[in-house]
């Protein structure tokens, strides 16, 4: 296995999680990779069953990492049943993973306003027509859907979806990954310590 030459010491990294997620962040976009935003976003049901899917990370800050979804979908639906969720980023070209934890609270009706609108029509027409997880009859079902909306509101500002807008997922625990040679890969966990600081753990690969 390939040994990225980066070492993931105690010494070296941020104080602050959030600093050091923006640290690799930002290296994995300067390193051309394709979508560094995408994460693997796992929830589960009420009754425990877990689910897993990308989604598009839109905005991180002290106060969480954003994504966007239809309110009634099943990420949606299991979300509201049980707000705790994990987000993973998978940089393979860097040999790198940060897993994060935390809790789950939808955004302002402001904030999810500011993101549709910025973007494209098209897309606008594709969360407004697309009843997300629910069953469809056929693909063509779905194309007519967007060519009615099309046809309704030809131009102009679209609705505000109902059902769609943004999650925050509140940090509790980061795990950055650094993958090394012969599985002796870095693992540093960051959690709340006492007082609202971070503690820095390192664990067995």
């Amino acid at each position: 296995m390939t040994d990225y030459g980066k070492p993931l010491c105690e010494q070296d990294v941020e104080r602050e999680p959030l600093r050091q997620f923006g640290v690799w962040f930002d290296e994995a976009e300067a390193a051309g990779l394709r979508m560094p935003e995408a994460a693997a976003l796992a929830t589960v049901s009420g009754d425990g069953v877990p689910s897993l899917r990308m989604v598009l990370v839109k905005g991180f800050d002290e106060s969480g990492f954003v994504f966007f979804s239809n309110y009634a979908s099943r990420k949606g639906r299991e979300l509201a049943a049980n707000p705790h969720a994990a987000l993973l980023f998978h940089w393979d070209g860097l040999g790198r993973q940060v897993r994060i934890t935390g809790t789950v609270a939808r955004t302002s009706d402001s904030e999810t306003a500011e993101y549709v609108r910025s973007r494209p029509r098209a897309s606008q027409l594709s969360a407004l027509a697309s009843p997300q997880s629910q069953t469809l009859g056929s693909r063509e079902e779905l194309e007519r859907r967007v060519a009615e909306l099309e046809q309704r509101y030809p131009e102009g500002e679209l609705p505000l979806p109902v059902d769609w807008g943004g999650f925050r997922l509140a940090a509790e625990r980061f795990e950055f990954w650094q993958q090394r040679h012969d599985r002796l890969h870095d693992r540093l966990l960051y959690s709340r310590a006492d007082g609202g600081g971070w503690s820095i753990e390192r664990l067995a690969p």
